[in-house]
């Protein structure tokens, strides 16, 4: 670990923000260290890139920056007359439209993370989906994030976790801990 955590401080330029990426795309990686492009949460299909913004996102959430947005959008939506005249829709509204505006500006923050875990030799990056023109980019193209090298060892972390069993099933599966 400490190995890992030195390669991440030397090559990022945010390594904190860079440590947690790697540590969220380790809790939900399949057992060949890969995630993506779609993940199964609370009963959701949601993209990588969109799940790991919006687990990132109340990292900021004092940000006064993220104040200023929230009053810069509540004042747009005004004077452009799309916010409800009832005041919960129109802060319902409002707070949509910032976690959009948020979860924009985080995949900037998320692929310059990624990059210098893919220079460091950590993670490994390629694109699923069918292609368009464009060597790199294109419409149905998401990205799978698979860990390698040192950065395999944070796997072992969330799969050591006990899961609760569903609602009534008692039996024990192989590689199941149950603790009572």
């Amino acid at each position: 670990m400490a190995d890992l955590l030195d390669r991440v401080a030397q090559t990022s330029s945010r390594p904190r923000y860079a440590f947690m990426v790697l540590s969220l795309i380790a809790e939900i990686a399949r057992p060949d260290g890969s995630a993506g492009p779609f993940i199964l949460r609370e009963g959701r299909t949601t993209l990588l890139r969109d799940w790991l913004c919006d687990a990132l996102a109340p990292m900021g959430a004092r940000d006064p920056k993220r104040l200023i947005l929230a009053e810069k959008v509540r004042l747009d939506l005004l004077s452009s007359g799309r916010a409800p005249a009832e005041p919960a829709a129109a802060q319902a509204v409002i707070a949509a439209e910032v976690h959009e505006r948020i979860r924009k500006s985080g995949k900037t923050n998320l692929s310059r993370a990624v990059s210098e875990l893919v220079q460091a030799g950590l993670v490994r990056r390629h694109y699923q989906g069918f292609r368009v023109d464009h060597q790199n980019r294109g419409a149905g193209r998401h990205a799978v994030y698979t860990l390698v090298g040192g950065a395999r060892c944070l796997m072992g972390r969330s799969a050591a976790m006990p899961q609760p069993a569903p609602p009534g099933r008692s039996e024990t599966r192989q590689g199941e801990l149950r603790l009572n």
